[in-house]
């Protein structure tokens, strides 16, 4: 019933040692990690021996209830122990104590999921005791960190989402009210595996990104491609709501592949806008203003040759081909006109004696011909004007071009910084 050391100013020595065997559920929600531990420990009761010869064994196994058990315990514990109970616990003919048990630990653990799902966590296991501080009692490892690391490698049994990796012993010392308690906290370093993810959420979205990257290869004043960058966006939304379970749920960070969701979201909407305004610019593009002079400068002579766009020759001259002699006929003309007109009614006048009766006279000619030159010159005002709203609307489509071109090189940088942020995260991560 009391410490097993021969005077009280004796320090027990208790050795602590683990082998991981399962990794059942690491809950980034909750911040928990839930595992199974063999937990041994090690203890002298002093006084406590027996010649093995004599006695034909080098160990007993007897109650635990007879026997005094340090009060080692996990501080990271979050639930109630509902480990298997094992009543009996080994004695050596040296007096040391063994007690090997199955532990189901449920404990506290600060996820970082800013890298899911190539994230790779540092969990911690921190044993010491309730009541004995340093004068009493003592906690060591019993076995190093590579060792421990070994063999739950060989034991674990477990083959889902989580591996572990890395196993790190630190013996400390905990202050608390002038009284100091011994600790030794083991680390356990789990890697996820991201096979699931990369198939099911990252594999699927860089396709659909990829197709309406490849919808920028449509015309741009064709309403079809409207119409398909808006299928990608409903297809987009509902493969997000199916795998929204697989995504992690936590209020500390936004994982980094949350966010490559969004942006992609995000650039498939300002491409329907772009794709929206550029057919409004193709199809209303003469019912608009001039452009302002800024705006033509920065759109067609600086952002166009940035996305390789050669600038277009401009032809300012406008040709109408009139017919010039009719501006400088004469009276004289028209009288020449007027006695061939009669000297070939005379020739004719056997044939039709009323021919030189109808034939109109000079002045109906040139009030006839005056009436033509009115007609052609307002053809030639329509004419120039149809030519202004045509540039007008072609300064426009040039523009349009040039932010369709804009925003397809923005895709490309997007996608391209993308992945390969990706698999240098993926690389590096699989490489700890």
């Amino acid at each position: 019933m009391v410490r097993p050391v021969r005077t009280f100013e004796e320090v027990l020595n208790i050795s602590v040692g683990i082998t991981v065997v399962g990794i059942i559920n690491v809950d980034e929600k909750a911040q928990t990690l839930t595992t199974v531990i063999w937990q041994v420990l090690q203890w002298k009761i002093a006084g406590l021996s027996w010649d093995e010869t004599e006695c034909g064994t080098t160990r007993v196994s007897i109650l635990r209830e007879n026997l005094w058990v340090p009060d080692i315990h996990i501080t990271e514990f979050t639930e109630e122990d509902k480990s298997p109970i094992t009543p009996y616990v080994y004695i050596n003919s040296t007096g040391f104590v063994y007690d090997d048990k199955l532990v189901r630990v449920a404990s506290s653990c600060r996820l970082i999921i800013y890298t899911f799902p190539f994230d790779v966590q540092n969990c911690s296991l921190t044993f010491e005791t309730y009541l004995h501080d340093t004068v009493d009692v003592t906690v060591t490892q019993s076995t190093t960190a590579e060792e421990v690391l070994e063999e739950s490698l060989n034991e674990i049994r477990t083959e889902g989402e989580w591996e572990l990796v890395g196993v790190d012993i630190v013996p400390t010392l905990l202050i608390l009210d002038d009284r100091n308690y011994s600790q030794v906290i083991y680390y356990l370093t789990l890697r996820r595996r991201p096979n699931l993810y990369v198939v099911n959420l990252l594999i699927p979205s860089c396709f659909l990104v990829t197709v309406d990257l490849s919808s920028f290869l449509l015309p741009p004043h064709s309403v079809d491609r409207s119409a398909f960058k808006m299928t990608l966006i409903l297809g987009y939304t509902v493969f997000l709501l199916i795998m929204n379970d697989l995504l992690p749920a936590t209020g500390e960070t936004t994982p980094l592949i949350n966010a490559f969701f969004s942006l992609s979201l995000a650039l498939m909407v300002a491409s329907l806008l772009e794709t929206v305004l550029i057919t409004n610019i193709y199809f209303n593009s003469d019912q608009y203003s001039v452009p302002p002079h800024w705006l033509s400068v920065l759109m067609l002579k600086y952002l166009a040759v940035l996305v390789c766009i050669p600038p277009k020759i401009k032809n300012n001259k406008v040709t109408i081909f009139l017919n010039q002699a009719m501006n400088t006929i004469s009276s004289r003309d028209l009288q020449n006109m007027s006695r061939g007109g009669d000297e070939d009614a005379d020739a004719d006048a056997d044939a039709d004696a009323d021919a030189d009766a109808e034939k109109p006279s000079p002045e109906r000619v040139l009030e006839e011909l005056k009436n033509v030159r009115q007609t052609l010159t307002a053809i030639r005002l329509q004419l120039d004007k149809r030519f202004q709203g045509t540039k007008r609307s072609q300064e426009w489509q040039e523009i349009g071009m040039v932010i369709d071109r804009i925003l397809f090189g923005v895709y490309i940088i997007f996608i391209s910084v993308s992945f390969i942020i990706i698999i240098s995260i993926w690389t590096w991560e699989s490489s700890y």
